[in-house]
């Protein structure tokens, strides 16, 4: 009984332990080692009965991989596209981006791209400054840019001078804000990303944008590849309701 107790305890953990692979974006389940020739014994040298595997538990189609309730519950009951950003670690600035839609109840992914966020990693209490994104969900309402508009149905608003890199930034940044879609941190929806207005205050930061990357860390925005910047400015609706979901993973799968 007490060898029988052990190999349901270790099932079960390799169970959870596939659950959590599953959570995890680009990470791919390596075989386990092959089964023993014979299982447990009782007390008489006889094989021990052996309990039924359960299959390894999947992610629910129903819900955001690597989103927990807390930031769940905050995402929009109608919104069909979101924008999840799951940051490697709280003070990287490595991360993924994944763009999802939402059909017949089930979340599917569109898009996934590496990412950078801000350079110091994520904070839950975002002040101008601190180099970390904002963790939590935002919605999208509003684009921009120095280039023409890509095809968007959000309101663009095209502003060369606007949108120019601030003169003495080197050359790996001189397109990062080619296009740009507002993170409706700190800002009033409806207006042009460019819009300083910030209604919780300067202190509290703001301009935080999806940007087009150039290799390394951000102020506090999240930046992807000119590619994928133009399928989300194609893809994203505002019928749709888009939200980004954004944080390091740990804290996301609160």
């Amino acid at each position: 009984m007490q060898q029988d107790s052990v190999r349901r305890t270790t099932v079960a953990a390799a169970a959870c332990g596939a659950l959590l692979l599953v959570l995890s974006a680009c990470v791919t389940i390596a075989p386990g080692p092959a089964r023993a020739a014979h299982g447990p014994r009782d007390a008489r040298g006889q094989d021990a009965p052996t309990p039924t595997e359960p299959s390894a538990p999947t992610a629910d189609p129903a819900r955001i991989p690597g989103v927990g309730d807390r930031l769940y519950r905050r995402v929009p009951a109608g919104s069909r596209q979101v924008v999840a950003v799951y940051g490697e670690g709280r003070d990287s600035a490595a991360s993924r981006v994944v763009l999802y839609t939402r059909r017949d109840g089930r979340w599917h992914p569109v898009g996934s791209w590496p990412a950078h966020n801000g350079r110091a990693g994520w904070t839950t209490h975002h002040h101008e400054g601190d180099r970390r994104s904002p963790v939590g969900v935002f919605t999208l309402s509003d684009a921009g840019g120095v280039l023409a508009d890509p095809g968007t149905r959000l309101p663009y608003d095209r502003n060369e001078a606007a949108y120019a890199p601030p003169a003495g930034w080197d050359e790996a940044h001189q397109h990062d804000f080619d296009y740009v879609i507002a993170i409706d941190y700190n800002r009033i929806r409806g207006t042009p990303p460019r819009d300083a207005t910030r209604p919780w205050g300067a202190g509290r930061g703001g301009g935080i944008w999806l940007h087009m990357d150039h290799g390394s860390g951000t102020s506090a925005c999240v930046s992807v590849s000119e590619d994928a910047m133009r399928l989300l400015l194609r893809t994203l609706d505002p019928a749709r309701e888009p939200v980004v979901v954004m944080g390091d993973r740990a804290t996301l799968t609160e």
